[in-house]
């Protein structure tokens, strides 16, 4: 069974910094891309960042380039998201996400809130 989950979220202040971990078993971690998305009230959720197996291949929304960096550690079986310079509009819930054998998979998110 595919297991991902998040932690790190939390509440901090406009220009503020948080890391996001992703947590997986399940799957031979090291071969997966892992994706990370967003979902704010009343909106759809967004891909914000992606890492693939091989950790050059990295890509991110408009919204969150230099700001936002991504990283695995592939003998920990975890993924990170490095959020720097955040903005209000940058709350929301973040997950993690992965497809394994043509089914997605996800985690249950985590909170991400910012304000003064």
């Amino acid at each position: 069974q595919v297991y991902l989950a998040e932690s790190g979220g939390g509440l901090v202040q406009p220009g503020g910094s948080l890391r996001l971990s992703c947590a997986a078993s399940g799957i031979n971690f090291r071969l997966y891309t892992i994706d990370w998305y967003r979902q704010a009230p009343g909106q759809q959720r967004e891909l914000v960042a992606s890492i693939g197996s091989s950790s050059g291949s990295n890509n991110f929304a408009d919204a969150v380039k230099g700001r936002f960096t991504v990283s695995r550690d592939n003998v920990w079986n975890r993924a990170y998201l490095q959020m720097n310079s955040l903005k209000p509009e940058d709350t929301a819930v973040y997950y993690c996400h992965t497809q394994h054998r043509a089914k997605d998979f996800w985690g249950r998110g985590t909170q991400v809130t910012v304000s003064s």
